[in-house]
């Protein structure tokens, strides 16, 4: 590609200076690859022959094919690299500086209520056990997917920062977790006695034998979670961890990013502070945070709608 180098010292700058997570490299990468081969598609040689009018073209072509979401997401990326472009004098003017995003309806995340988070916690818990007391063997699967569900709702972690955890992260004097969210910060989030319970009998005897039982070269001795193979837990076991819990719990199918929206919303549904919710998420906007009180709202009427069905 004829603007290889440029995309390669983005990527760079996004990862060492702005201290971007590697998957959002990835996606910007991805995104931005596409747009300069259309540009080339056009005949455009060189970076500063790219107008404002051929990024609007190019934006007309994505959304022949793609939803709003994406090419929102599209046209983030390439604001950033052209603005990158020219604070670094690769160009001398920014074409992507007025380009407009479309704007996205208003979706409210997916929750579950309080009961039925109660009942998959439960039932997790409840297997758990049930393997412990029988020495099944399947007990350290069961006690990993009962703490992994636990801490998953007790925090309200993104699943990226749950597989990243390593045991020294964990603080059970505390009950504390020390997590590494976006940009690489830090944040120290409580965890309840449920959550703590669920976590000492699996950092106990079961992640101890699944690592002993494990025929891999890449044991991975700190990680909090592992598989079976004893290396480091991928985000998409636990998402297939969450989905089968749910359907075993007859509960609404959720990914673990609900479970962090219904940690939020039930947070603030108990009175919790919006600020302390905030810093607990990691969110670096208060308006973020806010999308929670409109599904308390909105579940609100639900429940008045139940209790006064008269209209």
């Amino acid at each position: 590609m004829q603007f290889e180098q440029q995309l390669r010292e983005f990527d760079t700058h996004m990862s060492v200076v702005v201290g971007v997570a590697p998957l959002t490299i990835k996606s910007y990468d991805s995104d931005i690859r596409q747009c300069l081969a259309y540009m080339e598609s056009v005949g455009i040689e060189h970076m500063a022959d790219i107008t404002t009018q051929v990024l609007r073209a190019w934006q007309a072509d994505v959304a022949r094919n793609h939803a709003k979401s994406s090419l929102a997401r599209k046209t983030v990326a390439i604001r950033r690299f052209f603005a990158f472009c020219l604070a670094h004098g690769i160009i001398a003017t920014d074409p992507g500086a007025t380009l407009m995003t479309p704007k996205l309806p208003k979706v409210l995340p997916e929750v579950l209520t309080e009961q039925e988070a109660k009942s998959l916690m439960e039932d997790a818990d409840e297997a758990a056990a049930t393997e412990h007391q029988q020495h099944g063997k399947h007990e350290a699967l069961t006690a990993r997917d009962a703490a992994i569900l636990e801490l998953l709702y007790a925090t309200g972690m993104r699943v990226a920062e749950l597989t990243n955890l390593d045991v020294h992260d964990i603080d059970f004097s505390q009950h504390t977790v020390r997590v590494t969210g976006k940009g690489n910060k830090q944040r120290v989030i409580p965890f309840g006695i449920p959550a703590a319970r669920a976590l000492a009998a699996w950092i106990g005897d079961p992640r101890n034998s699944m690592l002993q039982h494990a025929h891999s070269a890449g044991l991975s001795f700190k990680a909090v979670f592992i598989g079976v193979q004893g290396r480091r837990i991928g985000q998409r076991q636990v998402r297939e961890i969450v989905h089968r819990h749910a359907a075993e719990s007859q509960v609404p199918d959720i990914s673990p990013h609900a479970l962090r929206h219904s940690a939020a919303t039930h947070l603030l549904d108990g009175g919790a502070d919006m600020r302390e919710v905030q810093e607990m998420l990691g969110h670096a906007s208060l308006s973020t945070t806010q999308r929670y009180t409109h599904v308390s709202i909105e579940q609100l009427k639900r429940k008045y709608a139940l209790a006064f069905p008269r209209e």
